[in-house]
């Protein structure tokens, strides 16, 4: 026989109250059952524990060693419970996002706003990357999920639609595009424009709607604050998905709607397939559906 938890919670009651009665009462037992508990763990040590007479009990100097011990594990697993306990009542715990930089930057913040709000206590680790990392980061378990622009579902990850994005011309407030209200693609494919890194989600989406047509390349860059620097200079113009426009709000520079012939940027929440979401990071996605009114809460598939 092995001891158990029983044994030391018995144990540690008998190291209490110093009496075989008392100690089975507080455990629920009767002073028989509580006796044959005692001898059971004494026989898998191999040593009296106890040293018996008719009024008390009390522990021999082996009996004084495993006390400690004994405590110290019974301590450790009532936390474990403890902590686990907390994890599901949502007061602790930790969630990890991997999010393209135009969303941790645009429409993330207000979730994050109000989840820490709704959890105090649950932490949250932001990972603001590119597409590719979003998908590298929840494929090698770095991230619990990401959001990011669409993905082809694979046999591993599942992707649900949660945003999605138009574009806008970006200019200076002096270009002859600057005061029309819309615009088409006809408008603006001549026109020397600041693009993105090949890697990006946003060069992929602007490749997709011109092809088969080439935009003239005015200069490529990786992060869009640098674009809006080199449009305000008058180097050239750009396309921008809406979520990302807060980068471009520097002084003498607007933004049009452009009519693409594709449709909108999906921009999805990405899991993986096996497993189910952590208790955190279900309650983030939760305030995400809340706050961003996503019609149909992601589900996995």
């Amino acid at each position: 026989m092995n001891p158990s938890i029983k044994h030391l919670k018995a144990f540690m009651a008998l190291v209490r109250e110093q009496n075989f009665t008392r100690a089975a009462e507080t455990c629920h037992l009767s002073q028989p059952a509580f006796s044959t508990l005692m001898r059971n763990l004494e026989d898998h040590a191999g040593v009296r524990l106890f040293d018996r007479s008719a009024r008390v009990v009390t522990l021999t100097p082996e009996g004084q060693v495993f006390a400690l011990t004994a405590e110290r594990v019974l301590q450790d697993f009532e936390g474990a419970f403890t902590e686990l306990r907390e994890h599901v009542s949502r007061r602790k715990g930790r969630v990890t996002i991997a999010a393209l930089p135009s969303i941790a930057g645009g429409a993330l913040p207000a979730v994050i706003s109000r989840f820490v709000t709704d959890y105090p206590g649950i932490d949250i680790l932001l990972k603001d990357i590119t597409a590719d990392l979003c998908v590298k980061a929840v494929r090698e378990r770095q991230a619990d999920f990401a959001l990011t622009a669409s993905i082809e579902p694979g046999v591993d990850l599942a992707s649900e639609p949660v945003l999605t994005d138009s574009f806008h011309l970006v200019c200076r407030e002096d270009h002859p595009l600057a005061r029309r209200r819309r615009l088409t693609l006809r408008d603006i494919v001549a026109l020397p424009q600041i693009r993105f890194d090949r890697a990006s989600s946003i060069r992929q989406h602007i490749d997709a709607a011109f092809y088969p047509a080439q935009p003239v390349t005015a200069m490529e860059v990786i992060h869009p604050v640098t674009a809006a620097g080199l449009i305000a200079s008058g180097i050239g113009v750009t396309l921008a998905p809406t979520l990302a426009l807060f980068q471009f709000q520097l002084p003498g520079l607007v933004a049009v709607p452009v009519q693409l012939p594709i449709k909108d940027r999906e921009l999805c929440l990405v899991r993986r397939r096996d497993g189910a979401d952590s208790v955190a990071a279900t309650a983030f996605i939760e305030t995400l559906v809340s706050v961003w009114k996503v019609k149909t809460p992601p589900s996995r598939r």
